[in-house]
């Protein structure tokens, strides 16, 4: 079975910084994308950045480039999201995803980001 477990969300200051993490299994790691996407309340849900581990292709949403950095540990099959210069529009709740072409197929469960002002 595909499993994603999304972690490292909490409440944090604007300015601040928070580090999630997307543990997957049970499929080939780096056949896939690994996304990031985000819901805030009363919105639709966005994609935030992505990665193909196997040629380290990333790409990013407009308004966090500079600020958000994707990453990837093959061998421990973990996505990151270093997130930096966090503002309170960032709050929503964050999700990993997988899928060709960075085109989410599975989804995990959302880790709470909150941004204070």
């Amino acid at each position: 079975d595909v499993q994603l477990q999304a972690s490292g969300g909490g409440l944090v200051q604007a300015g601040g910084s928070l580090r999630l993490s997307c543990a997957a299994s049970g499929f080939t790691f780096d056949d896939y994308g690994i996304g990031w996407f985000r819901q805030a309340p009363g919105k639709e849900r966005e994609g935030v950045s992505c990665i193909k581990p196997n040629d380290g292709y990333t790409k990013y949403k407009e308004s966090v480039k500079g600020r958000f950095t994707i990453s990837s540990d093959n061998a421990k099959n973990t996505v990151y999201l270093q997130m930096n210069s966090l503002k309170p529009e960032d709050t929503a709740v964050y999700y990993c995803a997988i899928g060709p072409d960075c085109i989410p197929h599975y989804w995990g469960q959302g880790t709470l980001v909150t941004v204070s002002s």
